[in-house]
Order: structure tokens, then C-alpha cells, then sequence
């Protein structure tokens, strides 16, 4: 057995361990979808920065950066300021008055069934766009390591561990694999930052000087040198960094599996407090890409990489070049352990929101049922939607970059499930065709803008790699014509009320007993 399998089944076990502890525990819809509300803020700030760590930081960044210098660098940038958004804007009044999912603040004033439908569709489809990422990474990764594992098994190996997490453990397990994997990606980050730069004596000024004459072999076969510290690599266009950017700096707050993570505390304040811990953890990380990612670049090379896995795998690279195979083993690990933690949390946010909103609230018209029923069409969800991300992830195959992917997950969040959020909490007269409107306008602008992009068309519609600098302001200005075309006293009426609640706490969800 190999070192990186025996690291890879040892965590596997432990994690097996844990969810069926959890099961145990997961009994009822507040257990099984908020783990009883019971999540400490040192627990739910480790737990939203692994549930925010993704494939995409750790294997998609770090490629970018290694390939494409500063531009890649501009990823680490948008991920890390997008939770002052979460933190001012959406933490404390999402915990107060919603109860599972997004959709609950949104019918809190308006009504119900429509924008619950609504949001199910875009929560289903920001999930699995962004749970392909995963996919294409665990594919990328295990048939690196493993040999005689194909990409295919990859994905459905990592496809199936997903949704037994969640079909049995619900987000209990789901938030201790999400603690183990921040504890173990933090501890590889800093290990692998340390033997980078004691290469350059720990000196930065050495380490960026290094950067300035990068080598690699272009597409015609011919030896090109690059400085990879000046703008332009990646993004030709300026409007290309500036619509990836607010892709991700907005689309954070938007995010159901992010979101779903503040219904796991006991109150608004902790909350708060959790969305701290999560910035200082996801802070240091994210500084820290710069030296994994710069450093595949100039200790390793472009063709280097090219050759050995491609993006996805530069930091992997890295650490056997830098510690060996048995760090080498230890990096992949905690890599796979990324990809399991973020799809768990992916397959509970879009599971809770097709149960809860869609089954209960749509189908059932809000008539209360056992929580029995709501559990079981939840899991039954977590199956149909791990199977449909394992079938995309293996049509795309392995070269796509997973950073470039999560980025489009980012543009949908961002031009659909913001705009509702923050009206429906800070606007009086937004209502609920306000609310469908900017829904359907910015997920459907998004995704078409996506698939008319250069990435997708060889003779592109839309030149911009990223929708979100048209995608957003359409998602906004939806809502807003929406809610111009007609008043909704009943909306406007519950609108004080919903300020109360989000802002005191006043009648919101709380823990429950063991």
C-alpha cells in the first residue's frame, strides 16, 4: 500500500466513524439539517473556512498562480475579501430570521411558494455547478496517486463517500469533516510555506525576484519567458478582472452552502463571532497561496507541471518536490479531505433547500409534516444530486481548471441570490415579484452569458470569461423593476417586523436539546 492510499483510507475511515456517531445523533429535521443548533463559534468559524477551502483554493489556485502569475493571485484576493460582505451584511440577520435554508428570510414577508421555488432552482443550481469543481479535482487527484484508478472511479469513489456523509450523518458529520479537514489544510498550508521559502532563506525579496523571468514552452513549441509578477497573463482584458472579481467578492454572501452553515449556532452573536474565526483561518490561507502557488512557478516551471498532472496538481507537486513522497502523500490527503468536506456541505445546502422548500413548502403548501418526511426526501435529494454532479464532473473531464469553475458558481450566486437577500432584509417595498424576477433574471442571465463565453464557444457571443460585471447589475436591476411594476402591502406590512427579528433576535430558531 502507498502512502498517500494509506492516508487517504485512514481519513476516509475516521470520517466514516464520525458520520455514524452523528447518525445516532441526527434524529428530526433541526439535528439532521442544523446539527440542533448546537455548533460552538470556534467549531462553525473552522467549519465554514473548511466548508470554504475547496479544491478550488488549494488545488485551482494555486495551479493559477503556477501557470498564470498574478493573475492567478487576483483568485486568493476576491475569495478572501468576499467574507467582509457575509460578515456586515448577511451572518446576523440570516441566523435570526430564517430557520434551514435562504429561502426562509425571503418568505418571511413575501409570499411563500413562489420564492421558495425560486430559490430552490438557484440553490440546485449554484450547488452542483460548484460541486462539479470538487469532482473534477478528487478525479484529477486520485489518478495521480492511485495507479490503475481512472479519473471515472475517482469521481464516483468521492461521488458516493459524499452522499453517505449526508444521507446518514446530516450536518452534524458534515461540520466535523469540514473542522478535520481546516485542521489538516491548515497545518500542510504552513509546513509546505515554510520549505518553500526556506529555499530562499526565508528572504521575500529573493523569493519575488525569482518570479521576474519565468520559463515555459508555448503552444507552437517554442521557449517563452514570462514575468510573472506584472498583470496580463491571464486576463487580457481588463473587464476580465474586474467581472471575477465582483464574481467573487459578492457571490460569497450568495453562497447556500456557506449560508446554511449560520443555522448550526445558537444565536446571532455566535454567528458573528464564527464568521471572525472563519476570516482569521481563511485570511492566512489564503496569503499563504502566494507562496505555494509562486513557488511551483519558480522552483518547478510551467512544463514542469504541464507534464504532471497540469493545474489541478501544482500544489501536490510542490510538496513532493519540497518534502518528498511522504509529504507528498500527506498533501494529497489533505486535498482529498477538501473535496469531501466541501461536497458534503454542497449536497446538505441543496438537499435541505429541495426538502424544506420545495417538498414542504411548494409541494405541501406549508402544512406541517413530520420532520420524518422532510429527512427522507432530503436524502433522497443528496442521491439524485451527487449522481448528476459525478455524471457532469466525468463529461468535462480532468483538464478543466477548478478554480475557473467554483469562479462560475461565484457569478450565479452573486447575480441571483444576493440581490433578493439584501432587499428582502434592507428594502421596504421589495415583494415577491421583485423576488422571482431578480431571481430568474440573474440565473438565467448568468448561465447563458457562461455558456456564450470563450470557455465555451469557439466564436464567443459574450468576450468576458466571467458574466458577473453584466450578470450582477441584470440580477439587480430585475429585482428592482420586479417590485416597481406593482406594491405589496402585505410585504411592505411584515417589513418592521422582519427588521426586528433580524436585528434582536427576537422569536428566532433556537438550539435544541440534546
Amino acid at each position: 500500500m502507498t502512502p498517500a492510499l494509506g492516508m487517504f483510507l485512514g481519513f476516509v475511515l475516521v470520517t466514516l466513524v464520525i458520520t455514524y456517531w452523528s447518525a445516532r445523533k441526527s434524529r428530526g429535521a433541526s439535528a439532521y439539517f442544523a446539527a440542533g443548533r448546537r455548533i460552538t463559534a470556534w467549531q462553525n468559524g473552522l467549519a465554514v473556512a473548511g466548508d470554504y477551502m475547496s479544491a478550488a483554493s488549494f488545488l485551482g489556485i494555486a495551479g493559477m498562480i503556477a501557470f498564470n502569475g498574478y493573475d492567478g493571485f487576483m483568485y486568493s484576493v476576491g475569495f478572501l475579501v468576499a467574507y467582509l460582505m457575509v460578515l456586515l451584511v448577511v451572518a446576523e440577520p440570516l441566523r435570526n430570521a430564517g430557520k434551514y435554508t435562504m429561502a426562509d428570510v425571503l418568505a418571511y414577508r413575501l409570499r411563500p411558494r413562489p420564492v421558495r421555488a425560486m430559490a430552490s432552482l438557484s440553490t440546485l443550481t449554484v450547488s452542483i455547478f460548484y460541486m462539479i469543481a470538487q469532482m473534477v479535482g478528487a478525479g484529477t487527484l486520485v489518478r495521480q496517486l492511485i495507479p490503475g484508478v481512472s479519473y471515472e472511479m475517482a469521481v464516483v469513489g468521492v461521488g458516493a463517500l459524499m452522499v453517505v456523509y449526508v444521507v446518514f450523518g446530516g450536518m452534524l458529520a458534515t461540520t466535523w469533516v469540514q473542522i478535520i479537514k481546516a485542521v489538516l489544510l491548515m497545518s500542510g498550508s504552513v509546513f509546505l510555506s515554510v520549505l518553500v521559502m526556506a529555499r530562499f532563506d526565508f528572504n521575500l525579496a529573493k523569493f519575488f525576484a525569482s518570479l521576474g523571468a519565468i520559463s515555459s514552452t508555448n503552444a507552437a513549441g517554442a521557449t517563452v519567458t514570462r514575468d510573472f509578477l506584472t498583470p496580463g497573463l491571464l486576463f487580457k482584458n481588463p473587464l476580465d478582472q474586474i467581472s471575477l472579481g465582483m464574481a467573487l467578492v459578492f457571490g460569497t454572501a450568495g453562497l447556500p452552502h456557506i449560508l446554511i452553515r449560520f443555522y448550526t449556532v445558537p444565536d446571532a452573536k455566535t454567528a458573528r463571532a464564527s464568521v471572525i474565526w472563519a476570516m482569521i483561518l481563511i485570511g492566512l490561507f489564503y496569503i499563504m497561496t502566494t507562496f505555494f502557488g509562486f513557488g511551483a512557478a519558480s522552483l518547478l516551471g510551467p512544463d514542469y507541471l504541464g507534464a504532471h498532472g497540469g493545474t489541478n496538481m501544482a500544489a501536490p507537486e510542490l510538496a513532493r518536490a519540497m518534502g518528498g513522497e511522504l509529504f507528498f502523500a500527506f498533501i494529497s490527503a489533505v486535498a482529498f479531505a477538501t473535496i469531501l468536506a466541501v461536497v458534503a456541505g454542497l449536497t446538505i445546502s441543496a438537499s435541505a433547500s429541495f426538502a424544506h422548500d420545495f417538498y414542504t413548502n411548494v409541494i405541501h403548501h406549508g402544512k406541517q409534516r413530520r420532520d420524518d418526511d422532510e429527512v427522507r426526501v432530503a436524502r433522497i435529494t443528496a442521491f439524485v444530486v451527487g449522481a448528476a454532479a459525478i455524471m457532469i464532473a466525468m463529461a468535462l473531464g480532468p483538464s478543466v481548471n477548478v478554480a475557473f469553475l467554483v469562479g462560475l458558481a461565484f457569478a450565479v450566486a452573486a447575480s441571483a441570490n444576493l440581490p433578493v437577500i439584501v432587499f428582502s432584509i434592507f428594502w421596504k417595498r421589495f415583494n415577491t415579484t421583485g423576488a422571482c424576477a431578480g431571481l430568474a433574471i440573474g440565473l438565467l442571465s448568468s448561465i447563458a452569458l457562461i455558456l456564450v463565453s470563450p470557455d465555451f464557444m469557439k466564436s464567443p457571443l459574450f468576450p468576458l470569461k466571467n458574466p458577473g460585471i453584466v450578470s450582477i447589475p441584470l440580477g439587480f436591476l430585475g429585482a428592482i423593476l420586479g417590485t416597481l411594476l406593482r406594491r405589496e402591502p402585505e410585504a411592505e406590512a411584515k417589513f418592521a417586523e422582519l427588521s426586528v427579528r433580524a436585528n434582536t433576535g427576537l422569536g428566532a430558531e433556537k438550539a435544541t436539546l440534546h
